[in-house]
């Protein structure tokens, strides 16, 4: 698919590519979403052609109160996806997470940056998958409450369910550039002339090098303790003092349960236990969400 036109549009489920980055971003978005709320959604999704006027009538109508999030990729110019939520997506996603972590009363503007926490975490798995299919690292830039500025006529149109609960279907979109790269990704063969090639020399440069943090740097020297947690319980004191060599004390945490990483009795990871060389060691599976480290400090 080498010379892919940037401005030609894309149907995202016509590019294995483009359907394959749609689809490992769902499915970040159905784990994010788990992590949080402590319930499995199904999240699928199906490309859409039209523009906006057209394919917004399959979310809750066509004057749905749209909000948007607007996230740029480090790849290029203009590499930028775009994701519509109605309020009856970000409101309910926003509340079950929120109450998944103690909350009772949730404000709209809570549930509303909750939401942009998940899209956050949903798209930078969006952006690992993106570094594997472009074969070099790609990161996301700051996002922002954002519509799109261009006529973009290429969505996926996603549908998210809480069990017998159906959500209004929300809205994902890509640049024209962004598809671009991702149907003609560079050949490796290009990448190694690149590597190659002797650097240009005498061309003036308007990008000063980056500047290091003398405070950041002082903070990686910093040791933290870091234990695992195999599982907790509670017991009288009375218990406490009969106990032996040779007591069994059961915790709250079953044998295929993946284990807790506290960093600073802060709960940061989950994983398994491996052994390396002789030493028991832990597989990182996933990282905790804000609202599970929030709980680990109370």
């Amino acid at each position: 698919m080498s010379g892919a036109d940037p401005h030609r549009p894309l149907r995202l489920d016509g590019i294995e590519p483009a359907r394959r980055l749609v689809d490992q971003w769902a499915e970040s978005l159905a784990q994010v979403l788990e992590s949080m709320t402590d319930r499995k959604p199904a999240v699928r999704w199906q490309a859409a052609s039209g523009g906006l006027a057209e394919v917004r009538g399959t979310v809750e109508g066509p004057d749905a109160e749209l909000l948007w999030w607007e996230q740029h990729f480090q790849i290029g110019p203009g590499t930028t996806a775009w994701i519509a939520a109605p309020r009856g997506v970000w409101e309910y996603a926003g509340i079950l997470t929120l109450k998944a972590a103690g909350l009772e009363n949730v404000e709209s503007g809570e549930a509303k940056n909750t939401w942009f926490e998940i899209l956050g975490q949903s798209l930078g798995s969006a952006a690992r998958a993106l570094s594997s299919l472009l074969g070099r690292e790609v990161t996301c830039e700051t996002g922002a409450e954002q519509p799109p500025q261009a006529d973009l006529q290429e969505w996926a149109v996603v549908s998210i369910a809480f069990g017998e609960t159906q959500l209004p279907t929300l809205l994902l979109a890509l640049s024209p550039q962004l598809a671009a790269s991702i149907a003609a990704p560079p050949s490796p063969e290009a990448d190694v002339n690149r590597q190659d090639s002797p650097p240009e020399t005498g061309a003036p440069t308007d990008t000063p090098p980056p500047q290091r943090s003398r405070t950041m740097d002082l903070l990686l020297d910093v040791d933290l303790p870091v234990s695992i947690s195999f599982g907790r319980t509670q017991l009288p004191m009375k218990d406490v003092l009969k106990l032996t060599t040779g007591s069994i004390v059961e915790l709250n945490r079953g044998v295929n349960d993946p284990v807790e990483v506290l960093v600073n009795q802060c709960l940061i990871a989950r994983g398994e236990v491996v052994v390396v060389e002789g030493n028991y060691g832990v597989r990182i599976q996933e990282i905790a969400s804000r609202q599970d480290r929030l709980r680990s400090l109370r």
